[in-house]
Formats: C-alpha cells, structure tokens, sequence
C-alpha cells in the first residue's frame, strides 16, 4: 500500500491531495452534523410554588366582647375568613388561652357557618379544641358567627365570673378544596 501512495504522490499530487481533502471533509460534516442534533436547553417556563394566605376580617380584635351579661343575655359577634393565597386550603378553627370560671354549662358558645347554617361548635367556652372547617379555594371566603350565651338558669355563684377563649384559623395546603 505505500507503492500506491508513493507512486500516486509521484505522478498525480493532486489528485492525492484532492482524495484527502475529501475525506476530511467528509469527517468534518459527520463530527459537524452530530453537534447539530445534539441536546441543547431553552430558557423554558419558570417555576414558581403557590401561596397560601389567609384574611381575617377580625384581625387584632375580638369577635366578640360583652360584660354585665345577665342570665340569658348573649354576644353575637362575626368573623369573616378568606383564603386570600393561590392555593386550595382545608381550614381548622382552634381554640388556645382559654380562661372560664364560669359553673359547666352556664357560659357557652356556639359558632356556626353563616352560609351553609352549619354548627360548627356549641358547648361550654374552653371546650371546642380544634374543628375542621373544610376546604376553601383560592380567593373563597366564609362567614362565621361566634354566639356566647349566660345560661338562663346560671347560679348566683358565676356572679361576676368571667369566660375568654384565642381562636385561631389553621390552614393546610390541599389538590382538593373540598376535601
């Protein structure tokens, strides 16, 4: 073989050259042609995680307040609540820092969702905990009305007595507002 190439460079140098340029050309367009086709990134579409927020309508202030209350007096106070993120939320309402020295069953509340008339709680101040509120989507709102009742037949000994409950809206991020 190297005869060929001795003897092909001799006669026609060309032609040799003309052979090699050739096939370096070819090796160039495969190598070139394979970065083409190769992976490239775009600047596609950012991510961005939702928010989940809450508006009370009562924020900083009690929903409700009475004093002098006297046997079958009540306190009727409403609070609205909006999940005011982008993301589904079910809600809790819980009940923290509670003071009653009220006699059981002579101070009580009752909270119920304004809209649906549903009873949220009804029983003595201290005693609803946490209660599940249900979902809300991304800009709902509800109504919730807290109602504290003196009991009509309280004993003369919660003269004087005094009932205060925090409450506080709890939510968790959910694919579901229904849930």
């Amino acid at each position: 073989m190297p005869a060929v190439l001795s003897t092909l460079l001799r006669r026609r140098p060309f032609h040799l050259l003309l052979v090699l340029a050739t096939v370096l050309c070819a090796a160039g367009v495969a190598t070139g042609s394979g970065a083409s086709f190769g992976s490239a990134s775009s600047a596609g579409a950012p991510l961005v995680s939702g928010t989940l927020l809450q508006t009370n309508s009562r924020t900083g202030a009690a929903v409700l307040a009475a004093s002098g209350m006297r046997p079958g007096d009540t306190a009727t106070g409403d609070v609205r609540i909006t999940n005011s993120g982008t993301l589904p939320a079910t809600f809790r309402l819980t009940e923290t820092e509670v003071t009653n020295t009220f006699t059981a069953g002579s101070m009580t509340l009752r909270v119920v969702d304004v809209a649906s008339g549903a009873t949220v709680y009804d029983g003595d101040v201290g005693g609803l905990g946490s209660r599940a509120l249900g979902g809300l989507a991304a800009g709902e709102a509800r109504t919730y009305r807290f109602t504290a009742r003196l009991s009509a037949t309280a004993p003369t000994v919660d003269q004087g007595k005094t009932a205060r409950a925090d409450y506080g809206w709890v939510a968790v991020p959910t694919a579901d507002p229904a849930a």
